[in-house]
């Protein structure tokens, strides 16, 4: 299941909070702003909460703690056990292991532990520690959107449904990418990827092992070049710009997906197989490497070899209302894939 969503505060400096960034908390959906005593006019908080810096105990207190040596570690998990709604930490050089270590400790302790976020890599270092990260970030207006955006992005739920099979047809020799992450696949894994930019077909990672081949549980051999592939913010990306450090989503046979990072792209020349399906009125195609261990899913989870593929079977697909991308994202106008 995808993990909730991390909590993102504002921070108010001694500038105070002016209506337009309060407006702006509001739409990003932040809830919480958190400032020195005396930081923040109550009048123009609209609506959102206010948290004060303070060692007090109480729902409307939290401590803050500069991270320089190991005696502040020890502060912040001492204040873990002050009756307040969280601590935040604010690593001065941004070294990693020791804000991995509170991680750990504040879950042991079921204690929430959010961390100052001066620049985006910060935000995005602190939602990854010890994989799960930090319950949160408290950050500048500045980043207000950008730690938003970062707080949904790395998991999800997407729609799948069953597709038709309808053709399955030799189509040539071609190029194809083989999309390589730096993380571990599971059966019933893959990306979603389609010849439609409103119909991808889950294609499973190379997790399964035959006696010529072992498995390679961090690739997924996605299909030809030109493909779209559906990215972590929704728009879609196709194979052939791929490249290291970008960010992919691995979904399951339920929907639910994460986000991976591509560790190395590899583009060969191959046999290639062309699968058509659909579910809902809508239809779409894939393009494929014609080989036993390129696979799709099943509406069960398990996965089905292109080359064992007949028309009237079903298989997972991604659907979506628009049928045009410009750049990568939905646009509303009338375009024709074929």
């Amino acid at each position: 299941m995808p993990e909730p969503h991390k909590e993102v505060v504002l921070r108010v400096g001694p500038e105070g909070l002016s209506a337009e960034t309060a407006r702006l908390a509001r739409e990003v959906g932040v809830t919480r702003v958190i400032s020195e005593p005396g930081g923040a006019d109550s009048d123009r908080l609209g609506g959102l909460e206010l948290v004060t810096i303070s060692e007090e105990p109480g729902p409307e207190n939290s401590s803050w703690i500069v991270i320089r040596g190991a005696a502040d570690v020890a502060r912040a998990v001492d204040a873990s056990a002050r009756r307040q709604p969280f601590v935040v930490v604010e690593c001065a050089d941004w070294t990693v292991i020791p804000l991995e270590n509170l991680v750990a400790e504040f879950r042991r302790r079921g204690k929430k532990i959010l961390a100052y976020a001066a620049t985006a890599q910060d935000v995005e270092t602190a939602f990854g520690v010890l994989e799960k990260g930090v319950d949160g970030v408290v950050v500048p207006p500045a980043l207000l959107g950008s730690a938003r955006s970062l707080s949904r992005g790395r998991s999800g739920e997407v729609a799948v449904v069953a597709a038709k099979v309808t053709r399955v047809v030799d189509a040539g020799l071609g190029d194809r990418a083989c999309i390589d992450t730096t993380s571990e696949l599971e059966n019933g894994q893959g990306l979603l990827v389609g010849s439609r930019a409103n119909f991808f077909f889950l294609v499973h990672g190379e997790t399964i092992p035959s006696q010529y081949i072992p498995a390679r549980p961090f690739r997924v051999n996605a299909g030809a070049l030109h493909s779209y592939v559906l990215s972590p913010d929704g728009n879609t990306r196709y194979l052939s710009e791929l490249e290291p450090p970008d960010r992919v989503r691995i979904v399951d046979s339920r929907g639910g997906w994460r986000e991976a990072t591509v560790g190395r792209v590899k583009i060969e020349r191959r046999p290639l197989v062309l699968v058509e399906a659909e579910s809902g009125g809508a239809s779409g195609t894939v393009i494929l490497q014609k080989a036993e261990t390129i696979r799709l899913v099943r509406p069960d989870g398990t996965a089905v070899s292109v080359t064992d593929l007949k028309p009237g079977e079903s298989v997972l697909a991604h659907t979506e209302a628009s049928a045009g991308r410009h750049f990568g994202g939905e646009v509303d106008e009338r375009i024709v894939e074929k």
